[in-house]
């Protein structure tokens, strides 16, 4: 399966001109950490910040209540604690869930582009 990838690519590259080439090179697939760099080279990059700067806020609000929750002696208190902490563990959870997605759509959109290259360049290589 894989040499049949490299075919299929070896193919495509050289349909394509040398910019048309570099760019689709560019589409290759990426690893987990150039995925998560990909993360802060999007329009909402800000939006990316301030949710990991959440996230540690919580993970420390997280690591506060687990200190509390063992040292206290009530009920009462010990039921509010473990309420704050799974609110934290709540709130980091749907922060990754968040930027997975976003590097799920970046991937999909990678793909959408390779597809679209591929178009304009078959469809420049047919006659009128």
């Amino acid at each position: 399966m894989k040499n049949k990838m490299e075919d299929i690519d070896r193919l495509i590259k050289e349909t394509l001109s040398r910019e048309e080439a570099k760019f689709y090179d560019e589409l290759d697939e990426q690893n987990l950490l150039e995925m998560i760099g990909g993360l802060f080279k999007t329009k909402n990059r800000w939006l990316i910040v301030v949710m990991n700067i959440v996230n540690i806020v919580a993970f420390i609000t997280l690591i506060y209540c687990i200190v509390q929750f063992l040292n206290t002696n009530t009920t009462d208190m010990l039921i509010k604690w473990f309420a704050a902490g799974f609110v934290c563990i709540t709130f980091m959870i749907m922060i990754k869930l968040f930027s997975w997605m976003q590097m799920d759509k970046n991937a999909l959109l990678r793909e959408i582009k390779r597809l679209e290259l591929q178009i304009s360049s078959l469809s420049g290589k047919i006659p009128e």
